[in-house]
C-alpha cells in the first residue's frame, strides 16, 4: 500500500517571505514552498517585470533582469522609485490577506509580521549558475551581476535605507546554499518551516 503523504495545515494568515540575490535559486524555491504548504505565490520581480511590460520593454527573454533590456530598466528605476513603490505596495496589500508566499527583497523589510528567510551564497558561485542559466560566459555573468546588484542596492538604500545583502537583521532564517543542491535546500526549508511555521498532523 502507498505510504499516504502528510498534507499541511496553515494557518489562514501564514506569511513567508523569501529573499536572495540573484543565483540563489529564490524565485524556483519559492514557487516549489508556495506550492507544497498551498500557499498563494507571489513575486516582486513579477510585478515589476509587468510594469515593464507596460513601458514597452520585452520581458519574455530569458534571464532578462540580467539583459541589456532589464538593466536599462534598472536604470529607470533608480532614477524613478514609482515602480518599486508601486510593486510594494501591492505585495504589503497580499500580505495583509495571508496565506501568502512572497518572493520579495523588500517585504523582510516592510513587513512586521511573517517567517523571513534569506539564501545566500557566494558571489562566484551566484555568477556561476547565472552563466549557465542565462547561456552567458562566466566573465560576462560576473559583470552583469556588478552592475545590477550596484543599482539595486542604491534604489533600495535610498527609498528604505537598507543595504541589500549586507543587511540581516528582519531574517529570521539564513542558510548558505553554497555547497547544498537545489533539492537539498528545499528539504532543509521544508523542515524549519514545518517546525516553526505550519502545524503538521504527526511531526
Amino acid at each position: 500500500m502507498a505510504k499516504q503523504e502528510k498534507t499541511c495545515t496553515t494557518p489562514k494568515k501564514t506569511v513567508i517571505c523569501i529573499s536572495g540575490l540573484a543565483g540563489t535559486g529564490k524565485s524556483t524555491l519559492s514557487k516549489k514552498l508556495a506550492k507544497k504548504y498551498r500557499l498563494r505565490y507571489y513575486s516582486g520581480g513579477d510585478v515589476l517585470k509587468e510594469l515593464a511590460k507596460q513601458e514597452g520593454y520585452d520581458v519574455s527573454v530569458q534571464g532578462w533582469w540580467e539583459s541589456p533590456q532589464g538593466l536599462k530598466f534598472l536604470n529607470e528605476r533608480v532614477n524613478d522609485p514609482k515602480f518599486d513603490k508601486e510593486v510594494d505596495d501591492k505585495l504589503l496589500e497580499y500580505a495583509q490577506q495571508g496565506n501568502v508566499l512572497l518572493d520579495s527583497w523588500t517585504m523582510p523589510w516592510l513587513l512586521e509580521a511573517g517567517f523571513k528567510i534569506w539564501l545566500e551564497a557566494s558571489f562566484e558561485r551566484r555568477a556561476a549558475r547565472v552563466a549557465v542559466r542565462d547561456g552567458m560566459t562566466a566573465a560576462q555573468a560576473v559583470e552583469v551581476l556588478k552592475e545590477k546588484e550596484a543599482r539595486t542596492k542604491a534604489i533600495y538604500k535610498a527609498l528604505y535605507g537598507f543595504v541589500l545583502g549586507e543587511d540581516f537583521k528582519p531574517f529570521d532564517f539564513v542558510l548558505d546554499t553554497d555547497n547544498l543542491s537545489a533539492e537539498e535546500v528545499f528539504v532543509v526549508l521544508c523542515r524549519v518551516i514545518d517546525t516553526v511555521v505550519i502545524s503538521v498532523p504527526g511531526v
